[in-house]
């Protein structure tokens, strides 16, 4: 149906990366890990605002962040704000609707001899690990899914403003740039609904989690910008110099729409 059409074809393509990753990283964000021991380094020991030995203790969703970060500002490129937005938009109904899907699971009632069924791995009640896991607050879920969204709106607007002043040049400035701002935003919003509100934490917490959250995206976020070169050369290749130009420029044409 789309074999001669490559800009369908990669849409879908980026849409699939976009949407599962977005998906993916809310279900494995429950799950706290240690950066520092798992590349075997030392422990950071930062104070921030009153709050004493911060490390970089993070989510597991942070760990495929960078794919959202590259799709994000590939899809910017070559298919401009309608196409991050649309996207965007989609993935959220796709994340609510994933979240509605497990809450309906974790309801069902488990059969008798499965509750007891993962003894052999020291689980005594494998409804109740279930529900630990898959079973996040309504407020970080919330939290999670109203930060995604304004970061990714707050994206597409810098992403563009940048290139406006930048041109076709300096895709490191308008992707990394779009990224440290929208991120900026993002680390903050989910802390304070999930847990200023959600959790009656301090607004001191907030901040400090904030920073630490921000500093790992912010390193990350420049750490991967190689890769988004080498990704946009491969596109360019696939698309063909004519049409990839046609498509960055309506893309640029797409943000005053």
């Amino acid at each position: 149906m789309y074999k001669n059409d490559k800009r369908t074809k990669l849409f879908i393509i980026l849409g699939a990366f976009f949407i599962t990753n977005a998906i993916v990283a809310e279900f494995i964000g429950a799950k706290i890990f240690s950066l520092e021991n798992t590349l075997g380094f030392t422990k950071f020991d930062i104070d921030i605002l009153g709050f004493e030995h911060l490390s970089f203790e993070l989510t597991c969703g942070v760990i495929i962040w960078p794919v959202v970060f590259i799709m994000t500002d590939i899809i910017n490129e070559y298919y401009g704000k309608k196409g991050v937005k649309l996207l965007s938009y989609l993935a959220a109904i796709m994340i609510a609707y994933a979240f509605i899907v497990v809450f309906m699971a974790i309801g069902a009632n488990p059969a008798e001899w499965w509750i007891k069924s993962g003894s052999h791995k020291q689980i005594d009640n494998m409804q109740a690990a279930y529900h630990a896991v898959f079973g996040q607050g309504m407020w970080i879920i919330l939290g999670s899914l109203v930060a995604f969204l304004i970061g990714q709106l707050i994206d597409v607007k810098v992403f563009h403003y940048l290139k406006s002043k930048s041109g076709d040049k300096m895709l490191w400035l308008r992707s990394t740039g779009s990224t440290l701002v929208s991120q900026l935003i993002d680390s903050f919003i989910v802390l304070f609904i999930a847990f200023y509100i959600g959790s009656n934490w301090s607004m001191n917490q907030v901040l400090a989690i904030g920073v630490m959250n921000y500093i790992y995206k912010l390193v990350i976020s420049l750490a991967v910008t190689p890769l988004l070169y080498v990704i946009h050369n491969m596109i360019d290749k696939y698309l063909g110099k004519e049409l990839s130009n046609q498509m960055m420029k309506e893309a640029d044409g797409s943000y005053d729409n």
